[in-house]
């Protein structure tokens, strides 16, 4: 009997303790709920538990568009359930996340482009406090838009934004304004607004023909019928582009202006791949040095900075690119038909003072930097300079310059069979004799051409701030007729008009130099070989001034101070490319003509590069 009313005891004391043990209060949860819906951004949800979800939803879905957080935590940080009132944490993470390296477009080579230095997420915490009597009873929690941010009213939101420390400027070599931050104005056509895209691209063309006279009413009709009801930009125009025209613009149906900052060069006819990777720089400057903020944006369109901070000025960039030699590059090779660039470099520094491509060259990309093409006879600067290093000749030594010849089965031609007979190598070398380079090269080691190339830096693979290069190749030859063919730069030796202009300064210099588009900012290389002797780089230019003088490039003869070399390059398809390498004072250059047929092309393309900047070339 004792036993049995013990039982009954115990069971009693658990009845009790369950009924104290009720968990969670309704206030506790309500704020819990709340804040895990607002944590997982579901504006809804969050909205359902409040007394006005409809106003709730709206605020809490323009709060997030307007912060568009990488990452956001709402917890509860007290409770007070008898009142129904809770407070809570907020911790938001802000401003884009840093984009994945890409490669850099054209670049053939290990380097890529990435981002600057990845700054510091901005973070944004505060508390709110909100609720009401009802929560406490299992009702719905006051709505308030001060339970989302201190401050916040039914006629406000928040808004998150970067605040600019400044706009630099890219120099140039002089330290004169190359590019600047402008407005533009895009010129946007809303096909799905446009009754009549015949009509619109018929208004359209006449009032840009001053600007873009390559655009017609027949292309832009044909970009709105590919936009398939999108919105197309046909056109973005700088301000004093726009003036003349912008009423008339804006009165052609289905056309909307559209206002944008960009870096531009403040000359417009400035233009050159260089660019490109200035404009890069420029943008990691500014991001590097950006401020943010949050703000709270009023029903009138003023706002008010909550949090956040200012940003710091970038410096401006100073380039090496030289305006009076850039311009001059790029009006030498513009009015050819044909693909043609130009690169030019201060050997005495790495200096890049020009990299110009004409408008069929740039269709097709960076080739000034980064195309790579057969060098021709411009490679024989490096045979000859491994022939010198061996020992074999010297720039007197006689050898045999025939119109063609059989060398390792091959049929090895001189340009147009022309014999020379038994002549001293420089005279060799001043004319071009491909009989003579070949047959040397048939003595050499595998490794010769390779190492000798590398010695001027073709083959080098350089990373550079906002220069994006590739030089060439030089692969090993291990057979005599692999040497013949890599011996007047055909079979497998590829070279840019950058890696042959960095042949040249490395000539002129007798090292290579380090090449540098942001002065202060050289390049490294992934290699760095010993420079060929210095009696041999000496005798390079001798004979690089003979083929002005007396050899291949006689029509430049009235530069006192060139010297240089021209270049035939065969091409399984189509005509060859014609090149020419040269070395003027303290400037080395490249010029490629594809499809030339000749180096003739290329040879006097430097003659109008060099003549009229002759009296501000650096000496």
């Amino acid at each position: 009997m004792r036993k049995s009313m013990g039982i009954a005891v115990v069971g009693v004391f658990a009845l009790v303790l369950g009924a104290c043990s009720s968990g969670p209060s309704e206030t506790e949860q309500a704020a819990q709920q709340f804040a895990d819906a607002l944590t997982a951004r579901d504006a809804q949800a969050a909205a359902d538990l409040t007394s006005d979800p409809a106003a709730a939803a709206a605020a809490i879905a323009a709060m997030f568009d307007g912060l568009d957080p990488q990452d956001v935590r709402f917890t509860v940080a007290t409770t007070d359930s008898d009142a129904g009132t809770f407070t809570l944490a907020a911790d938001w993470t802000l401003g884009a996340p840093e984009p994945a390296p890409t490669p850099a477009p054209g670049a053939t080579t290990t380097e890529t482009v990435a981002p600057g230095p990845a700054a510091a997420p901005e973070k944004w915490a505060y508390t709110t406090t909100g609720g009401g009597p009802a929560v406490a009873d299992g009702g719905a929690i006051e709505w308030d838009p001060q339970l989302l941010a201190p401050g916040l009213t039914a006629d406000s939101t928040l808004r998150y934004t970067t605040l600019s420390g400044g706009s630099p400027k890219v120099l140039d070599a002089a330290g004169r304004p190359l590019m600047a931050e402008q407005t533009v104005t895009l010129v946007n056509v809303d096909t799905a607004q446009t009754p009549d895209p015949a009509a619109t691209a018929a208004a359209l063309a006449p009032l840009l023909a001053p600007v873009a006279p390559t655009l017609t009413a027949a292309s832009v009709q044909s970009d709105l019928a590919a936009a398939q009801g999108k919105t197309v930009n046909v056109i973005t125009l700088r301000d004093a582009d726009l003036e003349p025209i912008a009423g008339a613009l804006a009165a052609v149906p289905g056309v909307a202006l559209v206002k944008q900052s960009r870096l531009l060069t403040v000359d417009k006819a400035d233009t050159s791949p260089a660019l490109d990777g200035l404009r890069q720089l420029w943008q990691e400057g500014q991001d590097a040095t950006t401020g943010w903020a949050v703000q709270m944006v009023h029903a009138n369109g003023s706002a008010d900075m909550v949090t956040g901070e200012a940003g710091t000025p970038a410096p401006d960039i100073a380039s090496t690119l030289d305006p009076a030699v850039q311009s001059a590059a790029q009006d030498a090779i513009a009015a050819l038909p044909q693909q043609a660039a130009i690169v030019a470099i201060r050997p005495s520094t790495g200096a890049v003072l020009a990299v110009a491509q004409n408008a069929p060259a740039s269709a097709q990309g960076p080739i000034a930097l980064t195309g790579l093409y057969p060098p021709g006879s411009t490679f024989k600067t490096v045979t000859t300079s491994a022939a010198l290093q061996s020992g074999s000749v010297t720039p007197d030594t006689v050898l045999p310059c025939p119109g063609s010849a059989n060398i390792e089965g091959r049929t090895i031609p001189n340009d147009g069979n022309f014999d020379l007979g038994a002549v001293p190598l420089h005279t060799a070398f001043a004319h071009s004799c491909n009989t003579t380079m070949g047959q040397l090269a048939v003595g050499m080691g595998p490794n010769a051409l390779h190492d000798a190339a590398l010695q001027f830096g073709l083959g080098v693979d350089y990373v550079t701030p906002g220069l994006t290069t590739v030089t060439g190749a030089v692969p090993t030859a291990d057979s005599p007729a692999e040497r013949v063919e890599s011996a007047i730069g055909q079979g497998q030796v590829t070279a840019s008009p950058f890696g042959m202009a960095m042949v040249a300064a490395s000539i002129a210099k007798g090292t290579t130099p380090a090449p540098m588009l942001v002065v202060g900012r050289p390049g490294t290389a992934n290699v760095t070989p010993a420079p060929a002797p210095a009696q041999v780089t000496d005798e390079l230019r001798t004979m690089m001034r003979e083929t002005v003088t007396a050899g291949t490039a006689t029509q430049l003869v009235d530069l006192p101070d060139l010297r240089g070399k021209t270049g035939t390059a065969e091409v399984a398809n189509g005509p060859a490319h014609g090149w020419f390498v040269g070395i003027d004072g303290d400037v080395a250059f490249a010029v490629f003509v594809a499809g030339a047929d000749s180096s003739t092309p290329a040879v006097d393309a430097a003659g109008r590069f060099l003549r009229p900047i002759q009296a501000v070339l650096p000496r």
